[in-house]
């Protein structure tokens, strides 16, 4: 099982950004498609503390937010250090 974990809905630009920046690093993620399914958008917004928007993206225990946010951790040079801590 990965430790990366993403929410997201079809047809959503962010999602596929977010998704092609985790496949450029080479990880594997489990993607949970919430566009038609309400329970799967319940379990995200509570395990994201009250995030609605697609995606969320969770690396290890950490809730690390959408496409801005990993975006700029990677900008920032954290992202790569904080996927070599999960392994």
């Amino acid at each position: 099982m990965s430790n990366i974990v993403i929410y997201t809905r079809q047809f959503c630009g962010f999602c596929t950004a977010a998704k092609s920046l985790l496949d450029s690093k080479g990880v594997t993620y489990v993607e949970h498609d919430g566009t038609f399914d309400p329970a799967i958008r319940a379990e995200m917004v509570q395990k994201s503390n009250g995030g609605r928007t697609f995606p969320q993206i969770f690396i290890g225990d950490r809730h690390i937010g959408g496409c801005d946010d990993l975006h700029a951790l990677d900008r920032a040079g954290k992202l790569d250090p904080l996927l070599a801590e999960i392994g």
